[in-house]
């Protein structure tokens, strides 16, 4: 015998839990855009404004001065005389130039100040200075990173960047086409719509384009930020200074090669210990029985492919090391396979460590090739498409208000969210979903809990809030 069980769902009913589940999608992408627009607006305007004044003037600002190429090129020790000369201090490193025509860049330390010195490096002839990290590079990177209050506003930008994925993943089920519609309604925007839907399917198109790119623009930004990447995705990722044979070690990480807050030093670096400089490990870097000097050091970085632009970091104390280092972070190169820092024992000239791409993992890799495609630094082609997608992102949360003031009432004493008369059952579903995404990133995880328990226990208890938020 057949037993025949229909449990299906009756299409009326089906429709208004697929409306009710819309709706409670729709619920969560607006107040996530609430919080995450203004951030979103900052940084892309930050960071189009890094972008191309690392283009124009370049990070460190060696494109500011141009020198006519020589024959020969001035010892660097020269150099450095010359930089020490136009600003007294404790050079601390040096940055070759990128082409024949730039100058050599010198930092200069007095005290709690930092200069940056640029040489011509045929005649060794000071050029100039300036006041380092006090530049519009430096202040829209700050602004970037931490909203210029510190720690607080790290933890801020974290949370929008965790909500920020919040946003895609509830876009993309909003605008993802359905009723009959094809794809073409997402593909290409209605140009011919009058008002609020024209302003909605140009929301929908530019959005579906910018996703992709979102989420791997707010992943490579979230792995710098100091819970979910320094506690945890980048804590789990660290490059194992064990690799290393038998190497002395230092009290401190590479991280101390970051300075004022700027993030200099490879993602996958950043937490390794440091070689320490006083003993016989490593292998033959500088001639063995001479000393080991700065135009030395100079001479084995070109020896070991350092070719155009690479930074030299000088030993900052006894045990300190000498640091050669080319990565595309620091915008030396447009070619994140060619990442390399190399460490020399200040007094032996042995090689201590040599790191490349290849010895990263996996995560070190996505970052590697992820932070170079984040600031535009692979080529021409890298720097057109990060503006487009940051004037993109100023389009979408321009239009997401655009289309929210134009939806709402007029003269409405509330945000006019989106309602659901009847929760049913979705509702919970919806909930599980997106806290599940939330909580892959923990401090915006914590936020939407706290968010739900509020509502719970406080707003729905207080009609005026209630329908001030509603």
């Amino acid at each position: 015998m057949t037993i025949v069980s229909d449990v299906s769902v009756p299409p009326a009913r089906s429709a208004g839990l697929s409306r009710r589940f819309y709706i409670t999608a729709w619920r969560w992408h607006f107040y996530a855009g609430l919080y995450v627009a203004p951030f979103l607006i900052m940084l892309a305007v930050t960071g189009l404004v890094m972008l191309w004044t690392a283009a124009i003037y370049g990070r460190d600002g060696e494109k500011i001065y141009t020198v006519e190429p020589h024959a020969t090129v001035a010892p660097v020790s020269a150099q450095a005389q010359a930089a020490f000369g136009e600003v007294a201090g404790q050079i601390v490193q040096y940055i070759a130039p990128r082409s024949p025509d730039q100058a050599s860049l010198f930092r200069v330390s007095q005290g709690e100040s930092s200069f940056m010195v640029a040489v011509d490096p045929y005649t060794a002839t000071a050029l100039g200075h300036w006041d380092r990290r006090n530049g519009l590079y430096d202040l829209a990177e700050t602004i970037h990173g931490t909203l210029l209050i510190g720690d607080l506003g790290d933890r801020l930008i974290e949370i929008a960047s965790g909500f920020g994925i919040m946003l895609v993943v509830t876009g993309l089920y909003l605008w993802w086409p359905r009723d009959g519609q094809g794809f073409g309604s997402l593909l290409v925007p209605q140009l011919s719509a009058k008002g609020r839907q024209l302003w909605k399917s140009l929301h929908l198109s530019v959005g579906f384009y910018a996703s992709l790119f979102l989420v791997v623009f707010l992943l490579s930004g979230l792995t710098w930020a100091g819970v979910w990447g320094e506690k945890f995705t980048q804590a789990w990722s660290t490059f194992p200074a064990e690799k290393w044979d038998n190497v002395p070690l230092s009290d401190v990480t590479h991280a101390s090669m970051n300075h004022d807050g700027i993030k200099e030093v490879p993602w996958a670096l950043e937490q390794t210990p440091m070689p320490a400089s006083g003993s016989e490990a490593g292998i033959v870097g500088t001639p063995e029985g001479q000393p080991v000097t700065l135009d030395a050091i100079v001479t084995l970085a070109r020896a070991l492919g350092f070719d155009q632009r690479f930074q030299l970091a000088f030993p900052g104390d006894e045990t300190g090391v000498w640091s050669i280092s080319r990565d595309t972070m620091s915008n030396d190169s447009a070619n994140p396979l060619d990442d390399r820092i190399v460490h020399v024992d200040q007094y032996t000239g042995r090689i201590l460590a040599d790191v490349g791409f290849a010895d990263y993992g996996v995560a070190g890799k996505s970052m590697a090739a992820g932070v170079a495609f984040h600031e535009g630094a692979m080529g021409l082609w890298n720097l057109l498409l990060v503006t487009v997608f940051c004037l993109a992102i100023v389009f979408l949360s321009v239009s997401g208000f655009v289309m929210w003031w134009k939806r709402r009432p007029k003269g409405a004493s509330r945000l006019v969210a989106p309602t659901v008369a009847e929760p049913g059952p979705l509702w919970k579903t919806g909930a599980i979903v997106m806290l599940a995404v939330s909580l892959l990133f923990p401090l915006s995880g914590a936020v939407l809990v706290c968010v739900l328990l509020l509502d719970l226990l406080v707003i729905r208890h207080i009609a005026p809030l209630k329908k001030a938020l509603s």
